[in-house]
């Protein structure tokens, strides 16, 4: 396995890779020992220009990912970039970009969209708004991402229809450096709860699409993809408002697979790289998806396409041979002379973040306080969302099994199930939560005593502090879900 650094190492070199790129062959490009040699040259050039004159920008406000250094490779993401270059994986990032006509090393700017901003808006008044912080896979990967100034820009999660307070949470978000997309009620509905929940998510995890009659389901999907496209446009919008030139944008998740299309129509040179945080499935899978092709195309207007894994790459290169008849490369897709670059980069997570929470006072004592309380018994933890694809039921039905042919660990062992609420307006969800609720209740009083019971199940939100409580008290971790 990556150690975090690796992970960390590699989330960078997607935006760097992403800001390089070329989005077609070109005969001038340089060799790969001349790309070596520039890059080493204009690095030197940048650490003598750093001691004479200093190009440290004096804004030192803080935002979502970090202190907003100047753009700087450090010793390890330099090693891991030359190593990059020899294998040929990508071009050189600091020539196409980053220098100005003047030979002066210019700051880039980092424009992160994803669906939902790293904040969570709740309204006080007519123009006034409480931010915090909120809890998630992304965010807590593209916390260790501070090698550039990042800006966000997402939906808010809130329905804003008056302008007094579109403004006014417009201004409260600037101060975190986040920039909103305003989406109607009825919108989201279509292409959130829709396209994206209804019918992407469980295809990409290899679930079927939702069994209807065959017209309603055909009106179904085509209103849903028209919203679809139509929020991935309104994100393109704004992104565009806010754009400036050599600026790196990098989109996230099956949310805006149409929005690297949207983009280029814009402006054709603006750098877009593009991750999914979720499986892509089989070529025989995804061929299933109605207007597959649209949405691949869409994808591959990206100048950098992103994945977890090998597999996953792998699989979406496939799709793009099978599926539309197009040329894989070592390097990615090839469309016309036009490459995609497709590559895998493993994320990683802050974990001097969880480090340094261990050294409160608070959790210090609630972590006694739990050590005392499952004395003598082994701890089990599992940290899922609520969600279908995570199999919470099946894990909670194989440790009746356990406790069905090993009698003597009845008392000794203690399962702590928290999970994590999603999609709570879908109908699915809510009848997986009841479905959790009534096999805990069945397993618990059917083994449980009264000082103890064999799960603990939790749906709630969980603190970073109160998961690393859980994360020093457990003996066994039968499933993670990354959300800090």
């Amino acid at each position: 396995m990556e150690s975090i650094e690796d992970t960390h190492n590699s989330q960078n070199n997607l935006i760097l890779q992403t800001s390089g790129i070329k989005n077609s062959y070109d005969s001038t490009v340089p060799s790969r020992l001349e790309r070596l040699l520039r890059e080493r040259e204009l690095r030197k050039s940048s650490k003598s220009q750093n001691a004479n004159e200093g190009i440290r920008d004096g804004n030192k406000d803080s935002n979502v990912f970090g202190n907003g250094n100047e753009l700087c490779l450090s010793d390890g993401d330099r090693r891991a970039r030359e190593g990059e270059l020899i294998e040929g994986l990508a071009v050189s990032s600091l020539t196409n970009g980053f220098e100005r006509q003047d030979g002066r090393l210019q700051r880039q700017r980092l424009l992160v969209v994803a669906n939902r901003l790293p904040v969570s808006a709740v309204r006080k008044g007519e123009d006034s708004w409480n931010l915090e912080v909120s809890v998630g896979g992304l965010v807590s990967a593209l916390l260790g991402v501070n090698e550039f100034e990042a800006n966000w820009i997402g939906w808010a999660g809130v329905n804003v229809t008056d302008e007094i307070g579109q403004r006014s949470l417009t201004e409260a978000l600037a101060e975190k450096r986040c920039i909103p997309v305003f989406l109607d009620q009825e919108l989201v509905h279509q292409y959130y709860n829709g396209y994206c929940n209804n019918i992407l998510w469980p295809l990409f995890h290899y679930l079927p699409l939702p069994q209807e009659d065959r017209l309603a389901t055909t009106r179904s999907f085509q209103s849903q993809f028209a919203a679809y496209k139509e929020a991935n446009q309104m994100f393109a919008d704004v992104v565009n408002e806010h754009y400036q030139e050599c600026d790196v944008v990098w989109c996230h998740d099956y949310h805006l697979m149409f929005l690297p299309k949207c983009l280029k129509e814009y402006n054709s040179e603006m750098k877009v790289g593009w991750f999914l945080h979720t499986p892509f499935p089989s070529s025989e899978i995804h061929r299933t998806l109605p207007s597959r092709s649209e949405l691949l195309r869409a994808v591959l207007a990206a100048d950098l396409v992103g994945f977890h894994t090998y597999d996953y790459a792998r699989h979406f290169v496939s799709a793009c041979t099978r599926i539309l008849g197009l040329e894989g490369t070592p390097e990615g897709v090839e469309d016309q002379g036009q490459l995609t670059r497709v590559a895998a980069f493993p994320i990683g997570i802050d974990s001097d973040r969880f480090i340094r929470a261990l050294e409160l006072p608070a959790v210090k004592y609630h972590i006694k306080e739990l050590q005392e309380r499952f004395a003598g018994r082994k701890v089990m933890l599992g940290v899922d969302r609520l969600d279908m694809i995570k199999g919470i039921p099946q894990k909670i039905l194989a440790f009746e099994k356990f406790l069905e042919e090993n009698p003597d660990w009845r008392d000794k062992v203690v399962l702590l199930q928290i999970a994590v609420p999603t999609r709570t307006d879908v109908p699915e969800y809510q009848k997986l939560t009841c479905q959790v609720h009534e096999i805990v209740g069945r397993i618990n009083g059917r083994f449980g005593t009264l000082t103890a019971v064999p799960i603990h199940h939790l749906v709630c939100l969980l603190l970073l502090n109160n998961m690393n409580k859980l994360l020093i008290l457990m003996d066994i971790c039968i499933s993670w879900c990354s959300l800090f």
